[in-house]
């Protein structure tokens, strides 16, 4: 009787283990959450504005900071401090005028890693402030204007067009920093252009170097070396295969140097030159490019510029190879 009451027990026990193990496996899973979609930054520098006018002296200044202060919180901007602005301005004996020109004011926007510097001026006429302002794209170099004017507080017509140029900055993304070209755009470009042509047989051997750093492995040496076979090139090893069986041999020397830190932004600058050399040594081509590239890491941007660089020559260069 022990023994059935015991079968008893073993078998009720199974039934509600197995029970449970059933309605765990019906009830329906809970949906994943979509992973967030990473916002977009845009590093601005915002240089003190030029003033003139009765009344205006220290309103450029006072402009500038407003406008830092409305633009901070906006989540598509990242603002260099204006404290470390005015130091890299100081070290390059730059005139820190809104009236700065073109070409200084795309060597500060990189020197401090900045895709976007905004200059500009305020004024009187009468009863009414004028602030301009200009925003100048350190990529492209193309120039857009803003302004703000009225017989308002100068704190509400600053804060109010601060709230206008990051919505211009947003809005015209595709104007100030150029069309973004993908990796596979640029090899789908490649192969369109080479259709019907062969590329030599290549060795491809590129020397580079981070001032100040070790480089753990070459980015633009393999970054060429990708692009080459990914439209159907044959690379040889630079240092196992053989060199006789190399029709051309593309040579190569980059280097990376530390520009500027500004917070937590790190700006780089790249230079890559390359050659390309037939069996006899006769140079056939040459290219040379400069980049400049922006990270959270000195090692990153490093690379980042010195690869882009590559895949930019690579897009020129190949296109004259195949034959």
């Amino acid at each position: 009787m022990r023994s059935i009451n015991v079968i008893l027990k073993k078998y009720k026990l199974g039934y509600i283990l197995f029970s449970l193990m059933f309605m765990a496996f019906m009830m329906p899973t809970p949906a994943r959450s979509a992973p967030k979609k990473k916002t977009k930054k845009y590093p601005v520098a915002i240089m003190t504005f030029s003033e003139r006018g009765s009344g205006m002296k220290g309103k450029g200044a006072n402009v500038s900071d407003l406008l830092f202060a409305g633009m901070v919180e906006n989540p598509f901007l990242y603002l260099v401090e204006r404290a470390e602005l005015s130091k890299i301005i100081k070290e390059q004996e730059l005139n820190l005028s809104g009236l700065v020109s073109q070409e200084t004011a795309i060597k500060v926007g990189r020197l401090v890693g900045a895709k976007i510097l905004i200059t500009g001026s305020v004024f009187k006429v009468g009863k009414k402030i004028y602030i301009v302002a200009k925003i100048i794209s350190t990529e492209t170099g193309k120039v857009l204007g803003k302004s703000a004017n009225g017989t308002d507080e100068i704190d509400v017509l600053a804060l109010k067009l601060a709230k206008s140029l990051g919505k211009v900055i947003k809005d015209s993304a595709a104007d100030l920093f150029g069309p973004v070209v993908t990796k596979k755009e640029r090899i789908t470009t490649l192969k369109t252009a080479t259709k019907g042509k062969k590329l030599p047989t290549a060795m491809i051997s590129i020397v580079e170097k981070h001032i100040g750093k070790s480089v753990i492995d070459p980015a633009a040496e393999t970054e060429m070396i990708f692009i080459y076979k990914a439209i159907g090139g044959v690379t040889l090893d630079a240092k196992e295969g053989k060199k006789e069986d190399a029709e051309i041999f593309i040579k190569g020397e980059g280097f990376s140097e530390f520009a500027r830190k500004t917070g937590k932004l790190i700006s780089v600058k790249a230079r890559l030159e390359v050659k390309v050399l037939d069996k006899n040594g006769k140079i056939i081509a040459i290219d040379r490019e400069t980049v400049w590239a922006v990270d959270l890491t000195e090692t990153i941007a490093g690379k980042t510029a010195l690869q882009e660089a590559a895949a930019i020559i690579a897009s020129r260069l190949l296109i004259k190879l195949a034959k």
